[in-house]
């Protein structure tokens, strides 16, 4: 299942049933779990481990070193979960000494062509980012997020769960969960209502969500005063808002 044109390092540690297409490139220190599929012309460098039941599809880069002037040879690391989808010219950068070491990409996740992963970026479970969309340094997305073809995030922005990025939107500040934002520079429309009814949330949920946001947006209070009116709400959701809110370094989108 290893194509005769493959060039494997010795160091590499290639699971059993892995796949690897004509011309890939397998460097040091790169681990591959089961069930993996790596197409042709793929380049994947080390220190990296890529778990179970991936596919990643010709002239993706892997693991290569991050983009970052700072860097300067660290040993860094990539960490890719189980499930991922990595469609054609993809761009996944290791991190760096200066943040987290580590650039990490969670389970179960849909990088459409062109997808840039920059250095320290964390990406957390059953996402869809679209063509082209790409990650700045040390960015944040959490599960369920779905980015918009061509969209960007600023570097240290945090995307929350079930948040949606429209199409050629730049985002430079924290987006909360549940939020839809558009635009250049992104701005708030409403809730991502149409993703979280097809993932089950209930009426009673989204109702609660639907104040909140008019709490947040609407109401013409300051981010303080806000708070102090969600946390009259008791339920988990509202919660989840309220610590993304007040855990922000760079504030929400506004």
């Amino acid at each position: 299942m290893i194509h005769n044109t493959a060039i494997i390092d010795p160091s590499a540690k290639i699971a059993n049933n892995v796949h690897i297409g004509p011309y890939s490139v397998i460097g040091a220190d790169v681990e591959i779990g089961e069930g993996t599929w790596i197409g042709p012309h793929v380049v994947i460098q080390g220190p990296t481990r890529i778990g179970r039941d991936n596919r990643i599809f010709q002239f993706s880069s892997i693991g290569e070193m991050p983009q970052d002037l700072k860097f300067k040879g660290e040993k860094t690391y990539l960490e890719i979960g189980d499930g991922n989808t990595i469609r054609e010219f993809c761009t996944f950068n290791r991190g760096t000494a200066q943040d987290k070491v580590v650039t990490k990409i969670g389970n179960d996740n849909l990088f459409m062509a062109y997808v840039h992963i920059a250095h320290d970026c964390v990406v957390g479970n059953h996402t869809i980012f679209s063509n082209n969309a790409s990650l700045a340094g040390h960015a944040v997305i959490e599960d369920y997020v779905i980015l918009g073809g061509f969209s960007g995030v600023f570097q240290r922005c945090r995307v929350g769960a079930h948040g949606f990025i429209a199409t050629n939107s730049v985002v430079i500040k924290d987006v909360p969960p549940f939020v839809k934002v558009s635009g250049y520079y992104a701005k708030p429309f409403g809730l991502n209502t149409v993703g979280l009814q097809r993932r089950g949330f209930a009426e009673e949920v989204l109702t609660e969500l639907r104040r909140a946001y008019k709490i947040i947006y609407r109401n013409g209070l300051t981010v303080a005063k806000a708070i102090e009116e969600l946390q009259k709400m008791q339920t988990p959701e509202i919660h989840q808002l309220i610590q993304f809110i007040e855990t922000s370094n760079i504030g929400i989108v506004r």
